[in-house]
This record gives structure tokens, C-alpha cells and sequence, in this order.
């Protein structure tokens, strides 16, 4: 599925577009422009370098959107193997929003819990737009006390514009549900790493954000609020989203700055949507530095850290 380009992208689109002229007119008339075509080539990874190493929060929210991203099932094909699905809570059901099961990446055996969105309408219905009920908390939490269980490490991958905020959702308790997620991981006696893939909206990731390590891809988001959201409270409409943006700091190199997270984790030119093979190597070799890094803690001193860690959020100093 090819991108639809936006609106910072036009530059890019119009090189591309002479490029493609260059090669019909290289082909019809038997001329070798070869090495006009090369120069072309080289201008448009420079812009499209130019333009991606500058985006503006925004712009970024936008791409962490585009459903060629790769979602969390394109990490477990990719960057992960011998994934195996569990599904239901034990309780109601099962959420297909929320994939969950056992993985190996490198040579960590442990277990995935994430959140998946779809592609087109008939997958999206299926997937409730990556937007999980309270049973895929559920689910998520009971697939992480089964690693805990046999010492397997957990690493979460996040893409949720949030919680489904329905009427099922809330007659089925998904405030409480997110609530027992955060106070169960902060106490699991296993290395945890969360990863934002794409959107970090809301309670819907903290859902399965709470990790001794938090990284983000370079253009994903994460927030307490989406853009829109804020945008319509603080300023009445929907329009001034691109602001609201700013004002959130919700970048991962705002979040890496405000020590929110740990680590950025680096992109290809372009975005993650140009090369999925790509993104999922800078994927595996971070998140695998990340486990052997933790391997080597104890477990008094991996929950010491991690509380620490938390509590350390949010501090203000006055003068």
C-alpha cells in the first residue's frame, strides 16, 4: 500500500515526479541520461533527509499515523521469531486489538504483549483501530504474570491513539482495568521494555507503558491527549491541533529531553513506512542491547531502579 504524500512531503513528490519524467524520456527517446538520473536521485534523498531531520511535532503525529507504518505484528514477523498468539482474559474474552504471546528476539525467549491497528476498514472493525477494550489489559496482564512466572522477559509494543472509551468499555471497567496494569507491572520481577511504534495516546498506553526502559521510534508520539483533543479544550477547535502539538512536547526528542524516556530509536530516511526491514534491524539491535543490559541486574535491584525511575517523573524545582 503506497503512501499518500503530505503536505511537507510536496517537495519531494515533485522531484520524484521529474525523476520518473527523466527515465520515460531516457527509455522513449534511447538517450543515456544515467547520469542525470543519478543527480536526481541523490537530490531527492538529500531532501527528503533535509525535510525529515526538521519536522515539527505535528508532522511527526502525522507520520506516527500513516497506516504503512509497520504495526506490531510487521516487528513479531520481522525483528522476532517462533511468535506464538495466547488469547482471552481468563475473564470475558478475547481483544484482537491487543496481540499477546511468547517470542524470541536474538536469544531472549520472553513475552510480547502490544497493541495492533489494521490496514483497511474490514481489519480496523476487527482491531477496534487499535483501541483495546478492558479485556486486552486483561489479557496483557495475564501474559505478563505467566513471563514473570518463568523469568521471561516483557517487552511491550505501543500503538493506540487510546482506550476504547465505549459504553462496553465502561460498564466493564477499563479505568480499573489500566489502574491494576500500572501497579502489577511496577511490581513484576522481570526486565520490562516498552516501546511506542507508532501513537502513545493516553491511559491506552500506560496501559502497557510501565518498563525499566522506554523507548520511541523517531517518529512516533506519545501524550496524555491527542493534539485534536487538547486542541478542542484549550482552543475551541479542532484546527489549532498543530499547536496543541507543540505545547505537548509530545516528540520523542522532547520526551528523550524531558528524561520521559530512555532512548531514541532511529528511523529510516523517510520514515519507518519506507523500509519495514529496515526499521525492524534498528528495532531488534536497540531493544536487544536494552535486554542484555538488564539481564545482568538483580531482581531487588531491577524493582528499586524502576520505582525510582517513576518517581523521579514529574519533579519540579523551585527558586
Amino acid at each position: 500500500m503506497k503512501a499518500q504524500p503530505l503536505e511537507f512531503e510536496k517537495p519531494i513528490v515533485d522531484l520524484e515526479r521529474q525523476l520518473e519524467e527523466l527515465k520515460k524520456h531516457s527509455k522513449l527517446q534511447g538517450v543515456d541520461l544515467d547520469h542525470e538520473v543519478e543527480g536526481m536521485e541523490r537530490k531527492i534523498e538529500a531532501t527528503r533527509k533535509k525535510i525529515y531531520e526538521n519536522l515539527k511535532a505535528w508532522e511527526r503525529v502525522q507520520v506516527a499515523r500513516l497506516v504503512q507504518r509497520p504495526f506490531a505484528l510487521d516487528y513479531l514477523e520481522l525483528a522476532f521469531t517462533d511468535f506464538t498468539e495466547l488469547h482471552g482474559d481468563r475473564l470475558f474474552g478475547d481483544d484482537q486489538a491487543m496481540p499477546c504471546g511468547l517470542a524470541t528476539l536474538g536469544s531472549h525467549r520472553c513475552v510480547v504483549v502490544s497493541h495492533q491497528k489494521g490496514r483497511d476498514t474490514k481489519e480496523n472493525i476487527r482491531r477496534n483501530f487499535g483501541s483495546a477494550h478492558p479485556e486486552g489489559y486483561r489479557k496483557a496482564l495475564r501474559i505478563m504474570r505467566l513471563g514473570a512466572k518463568f523469568g521471561l522477559p516483557i517487552i511491550a509494543l505501543i500503538d493506540t491513539p487510546g482506550a476504547y472509551p465505549g459504553v462496553g468499555a465502561e460498564e466493564r471497567h477499563i479505568s480499573e482495568s489500566i489502574a491494576v496494569n500500572l501497579r502489577e507491572m511496577m511490581l513484576l520481577p522481570v526486565p520490562i521494555v516498552a516501546v511506542v511504534i507508532g501513537e502513545g495516546g493516553s491511559g491506552g498506553a500506560l496501559g502497557i507503558g510501565v518498563a525499566d526502559r522506554i523507548l520511541m521510534l523517531e517518529n512516533s508520539y506519545y501524550s496524555v491527549i491527542s493534539p485534536e483533543g487538547c486542541a478542542a479544550i484549550l482552543w475551541r477547535h479542532r484546527s489549532h491541533a498543530p499547536e496543541a502539538a507543540e505545547a505537548l512536547k509530545l516528540t520523542a526528542g522532547d520526551l528523550r529531553q524531558l528524561k520521559l524516556i530512555d532512548q531514541v530509536i532511529e528511523e529510516p530516511i523517510g520514515g519507518a513506512h519506507l523500509d519495514h526491514e529496515k526499521a525492524a534491524a534498528n528495532f531488534k539491535a536497540i531493544v536487544l542491547a536494552q535486554l542484555d543490559e538488564l539481564a545482568k541486574k538483580s531482581k531487588k535491584l531491577l524493582l528499586e531502579e524502576r520505582y525510582q525511575k517513576f518517581r523521579a517523573m514529574g519533579e519540579v524545582l523551585e527558586t
